[in-house]
């Protein structure tokens, strides 16, 4: 039995940061009904690349994202600008635990679905509101994107090989997914644990700024000591050290090492043949890119899996820095179960465990839902008759796949 299962999640957020929560809860075995609007459903559908994925012998168009982060879970549609949806909405509430919505700060007070109404319909509801810069604050109307949140919370700051470039995009969503998807998973368990305590919900403000910024906890605390701030791409862990690092390799790879402490630094250079002395750890500017060059060069004569494959007897903290498409069949990964596959209308499109789902539950995962796709038994589960059931489809105010 997974931890949550009994849990139902209604989930009115749509793209990345509350999507990926509510993916987190559903591989706990939380139920998860996501809410979209009948005219475009949720933005991600249709982002390219797509894929066809089959539903009761028909397929649906969307996208590699939207699969991804939408699997497992049931589609509901409610046009919320309308009285009839607001109200099937309100209807529905008290079989839910968690209400996640990701909407700018006043949306849903103006819809009339603020959080006096919320908590009106069902007292114990745990609500999740992820925004960008807060339900309060100068920046509450503010619209932004994960590259905003994280400049503003520093972490951009430290990205970038020197003083004298640019930081540099991230590669991932850093601000979506960590600080808007699982600082709210985090914060909605606790509140679920006072809710079954009390018998009363509560309202979560998330923001996602803030959450990047608490990933600076440890950098934070060198600055309050020191009150230095290290130069980009100069600090021990940004590239300032020859021993923790990205080496070239002879065949246009990366190897990523990280040999911070003597021994694994002793036994690396062991490896490839340089003499070394731990000294050479705690060497200056100077120093550390003379080492760094002559790294460089050792490694640079072989391939990245010819030296992956004569370091991993090493034990030297060194791994080949892999692309997006090696992933999937690397040992480690296969061992692990970290790939399963869902059905499509043609090859079974490959999914990623995340860690909160156990590898025995993969085969039970259903295919992200089509539009709509579950409107009318989610509506039916809720009490409303088929008359309203029907009401709504006729008025646009909701909308089945099929």
């Amino acid at each position: 039995m997974r931890p949550l299962e009994g849990v139902r999640v209604l989930d009115l957020s749509r793209l990345l940061p509350g999507p990926f929560c509510t993916l987190v809860l559903s591989d706990l075995g939380a139920t998860v009904d996501k809410v979209e609007d009948p005219h475009v459903g949720d933005y991600m559908r249709l982002f390219p690349p797509l894929v066809n994925v089959a539903h009761g012998g028909t397929s649906t168009a969307m996208s590699g994202r939207f699969a991804a982060i939408n699997r497992d879970k049931r589609s509901l549609c409610l046009d919320l600008k309308q009285p009839a949806a607001k109200q099937a909405l309100l209807k529905l509430l008290p079989r839910y635990d968690i209400l996640v919505e990701s909407f700018r700060p006043g949306v849903l007070g103006r819809l009339g679905l603020g959080i006096e109404a919320l908590h009106a319909a069902n007292p114990r509801l745990v609500v999740c509101s992820i925004s960008g810069y807060g339900q309060d604050g100068p920046y509450r109307d503010r619209a932004g994107h994960d590259l905003n949140y994280v400049a503003l919370a520093g972490v951009l700051g430290l990205s970038g090989s020197s003083p004298d470039t640019p930081p540099h995009p991230l590669p991932m969503q850093l601000a979506d997914l960590g600080a808007g998807a699982l600082w709210p998973a985090v914060q909605i368990l606790g509140a679920l644990r006072v809710a079954e305590r009390t018998g009363q919900g509560s309202h979560l403000d998330v923001a996602m700024c803030e959450g990047a910024l608490s990933f600076l906890i440890a950098d934070l605390g060198n600055l309050a000591v020191s009150g230095t701030v290290p130069g980009r791409g100069a600090d021990l862990l940004t590239g300032g050290a020859a021993c923790y690092g990205v080496y070239r390799t002879g065949d246009g790879r990366y190897l990523s090492v990280g040999a911070l402490e003597p021994k694994f630094w002793l036994a690396f250079n062991a490896a490839i043949g340089r003499p070394a002395d731990p000294s050479e750890l705690v060497a200056g500017p100077a120093e550390q890119q003379r080492i760094r060059g002559e790294i460089q060069a050792i490694l640079a004569t072989r391939s990245r899996d010819e030296w992956t494959a004569l370091l991993a007897k090493a034990d030297a903290c060194v791994e080949p820095a892999l692309e997006l498409d090696e992933l999937q069949d690397h040992p480690l990964h296969q061992a692990r179960g970290l790939f399963f596959s869902i059905p499509t209308d043609g090859e079974p499109l490959p999914q990623v465990r995340t860690p909160a789902l156990p590898k025995a539950a993969c085969a039970s995962v259903r295919p992200p839902p089509a539009l709509g796709e579950h409107s009318r038994v989610i509506l039916a589960e809720g009490g409303l008759s088929e008359d309203e059931i029907s009401a709504l489809f006729e008025s646009g105010a909701s909308r089945a796949s099929h």
